[in-house]
């Protein structure tokens, strides 16, 4: 009995050793799997920031960056399934210490001001080959961390090690929803920066630990479930169907954010909010579930606690079918409230699908590397489709028909050959049937809403700043009906517009007798028509002006004056020559100059010397990206380099109108800051079509311009205050300008 009894506790001991140094085991894994990525979605926001203002700040870096990091994914997946299945456990964790130590060598997340772009030409090459230089091995260091170690967790453990990957994405999810309320108001670029690099040394210290100094940590310390077979190699079908749906959730989450981003609201906190439903939606659908045996290509199907196929596929005939219809152009008029929780909540419910099917099929964990990195091969294939191949066949932003098309046709594909779908049996059940009707439908719809949207438009053109759209269109007559005669008030309504998403780039009548009037935001009581004809009155004029638009600012051109357009976007400029006639009706001199306007105008002023200083009566702020000027067009060093280029009396005219964002106390505070004036002109909206409401802001010496009674009469002197928000290069935040 005493010898029994000694036998008993010794177990017993042992299995409570173990069991605490699981939990320890498992607590580490999950610090490091965590922290990785926090780590990428942060870096992925910061280095976005970073180099937002070298381009314009057009939309499109954005996309270019998913893209990035997409492909940089898919390397890490493959390096990781690489060295699992190639190299011992021990010779792999020298290889990936070796790795971490080169990656931190390496880290530098400020790029350099050399790498600025030159020109705007190739701009998309440009930003893959900045962010290589960057953050490229740090980053593929991060990204091979999620599939590793689950796999070294896999191999020693037993359990099965999915719910890492639900943690991984709520630690990716957390980086988004905290980096623009948390981080960006109180850090600036810098500091980010450098507390980044510290925390990747805090990770890279962990993982090493992980990769030296656990490998004597067996699997055989945990017994084997008992009768537990090991699952074949998936087969190359049901791989193709990983593949397909992880590519369809990517291009639907890229499509989405540009075409919210574009067409609807130009708000950068909208990147944010798309890419936050899809991690959410990998993290419902990989939670914890119970395995149950089918007999499918897939071995065995996992059931999600989150992800009902019942009720997601209904849904889904739900989500797609509003999408559909909201795309098309009888619906542009909602509000644009209503479009982004329509959008945001069809994406939410297509990525459930696509992410709840990928998990259903996930295989045994000694296959794990092999399905995540079929999913990062999907994920690539979709962001490659948006954001490289989409640009150069299409000339509009059709690649969400193109995804939500996708979707659809995996609905009928995923339950055609599952036997435990009430749809199985293809041709032989009515309810398969139905569904392919429905997908039919839903492609018809897709397709004649393409048609529908470039049937009014004279010239559609896109390119990595965004599509434009010239249309020419009638005002609706307006007729004086006095006893039995009726006059037409207007006599000449017709009009040739441009657009940029939902956002009116210019206006132009057709009619001789008009089509020199300034229009839209530029109209005559306007703050920049009141700024110009004020300064002209005694002299000819030489105007600056950022942004081009199709040239309605060069109507107030007269003999003598000098009009200068710095303008990004060289389809811009090839539109507003070709289609309208603002520039060559003008009578004042017109140059051009393409690239970024800060970067035209350090490059002038280096010149003073040389006497190649620009010296402006009136320098004008009006390039917008969507609905917003660009951020680094509004900084304090921006101010100082345009107030470099103006006369000591000149007049800086900054565009503020805009519908989400209060950018009155970013240029008032940086006026205060030089010890200008700011005087606000507000131009109501009128009766007439081709004349906006627009907000306008000039900035300038109060002994010199501004002292004009034009001026006064018609604008507000804004009051300097030292709470004003001052944005810099190193520093600013969106989320204190918001409506």
């Amino acid at each position: 009995m005493p010898s029994g009894k000694a036998q008993d506790v010794e177990p017993r001991a042992n299995r409570g050793q173990h069991a605490v140094r699981s939990s320890g085991v498992k607590f580490v894994f999950a610090v490091a799997i965590f922290a990785s990525a926090f780590l990428l979605f942060q870096i992925e926001l910061l280095i976005a920031k970073l180099i937002l203002p070298w381009f314009g700040g057009a939309a499109s870096v954005w996309m270019v960056c998913l893209l990035f990091f997409q492909v940089v994914l898919l390397l890490g997946y493959l390096y990781a399934h690489f060295l699992a299945k190639t190299f011992s456990q021990r010779t792999g964790s020298w290889i990936h210490a070796g790795l971490l130590a080169a990656s931190v060598l390496a880290l530098r997340v400020l790029p350099r001001q050399s790498w600025k772009p030159a020109s705007p030409a190739h701009p998309t090459l440009h930003v893959l080959l900045l962010l290589c230089v960057t953050i490229g091995l740090p980053y593929f260091v991060l990204s091979t961390t999620n599939p590793l170690l689950q796999s070294r967790y896999a191999q020693r453990r037993g359990p099965s090690p999915y719910r890492f990957y639900s943690l991984s994405n709520a630690g990716s999810m957390l980086a988004l929803l905290t980096y623009p309320v948390l981080i960006e108001p109180f850090f600036s670029n810098v500091h980010q920066a450098h507390g980044w690099e510290i925390a990747y040394l805090g990770f890279a210290v962990v993982c090493a630990f992980i990769c030296l100094f656990m490998r004597g940590y067996r699997r055989a310390e945990v017994a084997e479930p008992p009768g537990r077979d090991v699952e074949p190699q998936p087969t190359w079908k049901i791989q193709v169907v990983w593949i397909a749906l992880a590519a369809c959730g990517s291009a639907l989450l890229l499509s989405v954010t540009n075409h919210i981003s574009q067409n609807i609201a130009a708000v950068p906190f909208l990147w944010i909010l798309p890419l936050s439903l899809y991690l959410l939606s990998f993290i419902l659908c990989f939670d914890s579930g119970a395995a149950r045996p089918a007999s499918t290509d897939a071995g065995t199907l996992t059931e999600s606690r989150w992800y009902r196929r019942g009720f997601f596929l209904r849904m889904l005939g739900i989500a797609v079918g509003a999408m559909t219809y909201a795309l098309s152009t009888s619906f542009a008029g909602l509000p644009w409230k209503v479009l982004i929780l329509l959008y945001c909540f069809g994406l939410f419910v297509c990525c459930m699908f696509c992410h709840g099917e990928l998990a259903r099929l996930k295989p045994a964990p000694e296959h794990l590397t092999s399905f995540y990195l079929m999913i990062a091969l999907g994920g690539a294939l979709g962001a490659i489709f948006v954001a490289l191949i989409a640009p150069n066949i299409f000339s509009g932003y059709h690649e969400l028909e193109v995804a939500l098309g996708l979707c659809a046709v995996l609905v009928p594909i995923m339950h055609y050959r599952d036997p435990t779908s009430r749809f199985y049996g293809g041709l032989k059940n009515p309810g398969w049937l139905v569904i392919v009707g429905l997908v039919c439908a839903v492609i018809v719809s897709l397709f004649v809403t393409v048609r529908e949207q470039s049937a009014n438009t004279r010239l559609t053109a896109r390119n990595f700043y965004g599509v434009l759209r010239v249309m020419d269109e009638i005002e609706p007559n307006v007729v004086l009906v006095q006893g039995n005669s009726a006059q037409r008030l207007d006599e000449d309504p017709h009009y040739r517009k441009l657009m940029n998403g939902t956002i009116d780039h210019g206006l132009q009548y057709l009619g001789a007798g008009r089509r020199d009037e300034p229009t839209t935001y530029y109209g005559r009581k306007s703050g920049i028509g009141i700024a110009l004809q004020a300064a002209g009155a005694e002299r000819p004029l030489h105007v600056g002006a950022i942004g081009l638009g199709i040239g309605t600012v060069a109507a107030y051109g007269r003999a003598g004056d000098d009009y200068t357009f710095y303008v990004i976007n060289p389809l811009v400029i090839k539109v507003a020559k070709e289609q309208f006639t603002f520039l060559r009706d003008s009578r004042a001199k017109t140059t051009i100059v393409s690239g970024d306007a800060r970067l035209s105008l350090e490059n002038e002023t280096t010149g003073l010397a040389a006497g190649a200083q620009p010296n402006y009566d009136v320098l004008i702020v009006d390039a917008f990206s969507g609905d917003s000027i660009p951020v680094h067009l509004l900084t304090l060093e921006a101010f100082r380099l345009y107030f470099r280029c103006l006369k000591s009396d000149g007049v800086l005219a900054v565009h503020v109108s805009n519908q989400y964002l209060n950018l009155e106390p970013v240029v008032v505070g940086a006026a205060s800051q030089l010890g200008k004036e700011a005087v606000i002109v507000n131009r109501q909206v009128t009766s007439s079509k081709g004349d906006y409401a627009s907000t306008w802001i000039l900035v300038g010496n109060a002994s010199g311009f501004l002292g004009q009674p034009e001026i006064e009469k018609a604008g507000q002197i804004l009051p300097a205050s030292p709470r004003l928000p001052v944005w810099t290069d190193n520093y600013s935040s969106l989320w204190r300008v918001l409506k």
